[in-house]
């Protein structure tokens, strides 16, 4: 079975890619190597990834080929990076696994991991210089820096179309986690995302941005009311 998944990944890599010149970016074979080896709950094959690692490294070549001009619309924008900074975060686990967190590698938020326009990215590069300008918020429910406290892994590739879609419905799964967020009558913890990018959510007003998604509103967030951040590996076992 394995054999077979990675004969029609490769037949997939060999179409998607023969014409450099697109009106989009093909995003194909990361949505199918995303949906054999991520679960439905996020939970990431690394060894899965390695097998399949050949493919993986045509398509992140590919993310420094085939890129985003200025007149791409904003949707295309938002998922070739969102997609990038993923594979990136990916590249870096599965070039150092077995590793326990992310953090075990050198540097990991700094590392120039490829270079698209004549101009090198890290991830740091990728969320605060490009993704956060681009004053939408919601990005930070969908990128996935491979730990179990980061919004969960999608099996699938954000595309042009499905992007817009995916910030409503993300950011909703993301706040009404509980492994996330814990949102009652009695208690309201919530995730180590909202402090460390507080200002990106409307000026500030995380409480109104929450209340947007959350099915149970909160009127206020004390001092000491964030999750501890959990960096281990969002490994399925």
């Amino acid at each position: 079975m394995n054999a077979l998944k990675t004969t029609v990944l490769a037949l997939l890599m060999s179409k998607s890619f023969q014409t450099k010149a697109q009106d989009h970016i093909d995003h194909m074979v990361w949505d199918q190597i995303l949906l054999i080896n991520v679960s439905n709950e996020g939970k990431v094959n690394y060894p899965g990834f390695i097998r399949d690692k050949f493919l993986f490294d045509k398509y992140f070549k590919s993310l420094s080929e085939n890129y985003p001009t200025e007149n791409s619309s904003k949707e295309e924008k938002l998922a070739y990076w969102i997609n990038l900074y993923n594979a990136i975060a990916m590249k870096m686990i599965i070039d150092n696994y077995p590793v326990k967190s992310i953090n075990d590698i050198e540097n990991p938020w700094k590392q120039k991991q490829i270079t698209v326009g004549g101009t090198p990215y890290s991830l740091d590069d990728i969320e605060h210089t490009i993704l956060r300008k681009m004053n939408e918020p919601r990005i930070h429910f969908l990128l996935n820096c491979a730990t179990k406290s980061s919004p969960k892994l999608w099996n699938r590739a954000y595309t042009a179309k499905n992007i817009m879609e995916a910030l409503e419905d993300k950011s909703y799964q993301f706040i009404n986690n509980a492994a996330k967020n814990v949102i009652t009558d009695e208690k309201v913890n919530i995730s180590m995302v909202f402090q460390w990018y507080k200002d990106d959510f409307k000026e500030g007003d995380i409480v109104s941005f929450i209340n947007q998604y959350s099915d149970k509103k909160i009127d206020k967030i004390m001092d000491g009311e964030y999750m501890e951040y959990d960096w281990s590996l969002n490994e399925r076992r």
